[in-house]
């Protein structure tokens, strides 16, 4: 009897160190995720200054500094609150789901492991949205009305279509089988079409355009930084794209929408649609910097099914990312936009195609409890989170416009908004910091 017992109390002791581990292995997978997703705003830092120009070069940082250390309380206030309070359309005032800052799973709870992980990976989520849209609108917005748009964005916008596609009640999910397992949608479409809709209101950069409506090329101050900075922002998406699987410790790992996936099918993928994405703005541009970002176009294009993808099917389309990206980027140049980094392009325009290239070639793939994906759902999808992103950004940037919130003064553009906002220099010593830049024709 004696050994009986014995045995069961060591079985007792096994399932429950089991039980511990899970929830250990757990936290630790989504702090390495988060940690490594920071590395994408060191990238989008490093990418922003260097393709502003010297005149602007740390004004352009600062405002990207400051995108990322206000999306992090107005998340914790506000945002994690409305992601759990909406998946059946705008937040239910009257909702008890935990996600209030004064909830007791905000904050040293320490029978609660998950909580923390999973919002700090959706405000690095957030911050993201911030920073693609950033780059957009660089050297001629103001700060305090960039702050104001980027917490709109970060902490209410873009966490509504998270709701809406992601959270396991969401009505794009449980009624018309959405899949988009890299965010594609509710990530980058939302934040590029939201940027969109401010650069109409803000216009273009003094010298963009000739009385004609030809373009000129407005050259960065150093691409190689802004090459530099694309590279390591591929390699924050490491940890993004980590955080968009369900890790619970076992061999059961799942995509957010429940379908079964491993981390070996989402390194073949990523890495095929990122080589893919090389090629194809390769062979649009023959330019490094389109190249890296067609690296991210590629990714985008694949993002929705990186999950379950062949990786020749990733790398064909990351190609078509590719191409895609510089191309839309010279269409919406020539409608008079000035997007002074292509995110417009790369974001929005290779997320969309990623989007709708699922329906059209994943229709039909079981997505765990809910509807199959189909390509009804994926134009649905896809058209929402458009709509979700411009109409809040167009709205908005045109009320700060009303009230001079949204553009500096033409003087200040002209001088440079470091040697008005910004009390060091960039370039001290070796560097001609006039502050002019350089404009050519664009081909």
């Amino acid at each position: 009897m004696a050994e009986a017992v014995t045995q069961e109390a060591a079985i007792a002791a096994l399932q429950e160190g089991l039980k511990w581990s899970t929830t250990i292995n757990l936290e630790v997978f989504y702090w390495w995720c988060t940690a490594l997703m920071f590395i994408i705003h060191a990238g989008f830092l490093a990418y922003e200054m260097g393709a502003s120009r010297k005149k602007n070069v740390l004004a352009s940082g600062i405002k990207n500094i400051l995108a990322f250390a206000f999306m992090i309380p107005t998340f914790f206030f506000f945002g994690w609150w409305i992601y759990l309070a909406s998946p059946a359309g705008f937040p239910d005032l009257s909702a008890d789901t935990g996600g209030a800052p004064w909830s007791e799973t905000m904050g040293p709870n320490l029978t609660d492991n998950a909580t923390g992980i999973f919002w700090a990976a959706f405000a690095l989520f957030a911050a993201t949205t911030a920073s693609i849209f950033s780059g957009a609108v660089i050297e001629r917005i103001k700060l305090s009305g960039f702050v104001i748009l980027a917490i709109l964005l970060g902490s209410v916008v873009w966490i509504l279509g998270a709701s809406w596609a992601w959270h396991g009640e969401g009505w794009l999910l449980t009624k018309f089988g959405w899949h988009d397992f890299g965010a594609a949608g509710c990530v980058h479409m939302v934040a590029a079409f939201f940027a969109l809709g401010v650069l109409i209101n803000l216009g273009p950069r003094i010298g963009k355009f000739n009385a004609d409506g030809s373009a000129n090329e407005i050259v960065p101050h150093n691409v190689p930084m802004a090459v530099f900075g694309l590279m390591v922002l591929i390699v924050g998406f490491f940890g993004f794209l980590g955080g968009c699987i369900i890790y619970n410790g076992t061999s059961q790992w799942t995509s957010i929408f429940g379908n079964p996936v491993t981390l070996s099918a989402v390194a073949f993928n990523t890495l095929m649609c990122f080589s893919g994405g090389i090629i194809g703005g390769w062979i649009t541009t023959r330019d490094p910097f389109w190249m890296m970002s067609g690296a991210l176009a590629g990714i985008f294009a694949a993002a929705s099914g990186l999950d379950v993808y062949w990786p020749p099917l990733a790398f064909l389309l990351g190609i078509g990312g590719g191409v895609i990206a510089p191309i839309a980027a010279k269409w919406l140049e020539k409608l008079g936009i000035d997007d002074a980094v292509g995110a417009v392009a790369v974001h929005g325009f290779a997320g969309t195609f990623g989007v709708v290239a699922f329906g059209l070639f994943a229709s039909g793939y079981p997505n765990g409890d809910y509807p199959d994906t189909n390509l009804t759902g994926q134009v649905i999808g896809a058209a929402t989170m458009l709509l979700l992103g411009f109409i809040p950004g167009y709205g908005a940037s045109y009320v700060l416009k009303m009230f001079n919130l949204l553009r500096i003064p033409e003087k200040v553009e002209i001088l440079g908004m470091d040697f008005v906002e910004v009390p060091i220099v960039a370039y001290p010593e070796g560097m001609d910091s006039n502050g002019k830049g350089v404009l050519a024709p664009a081909e």
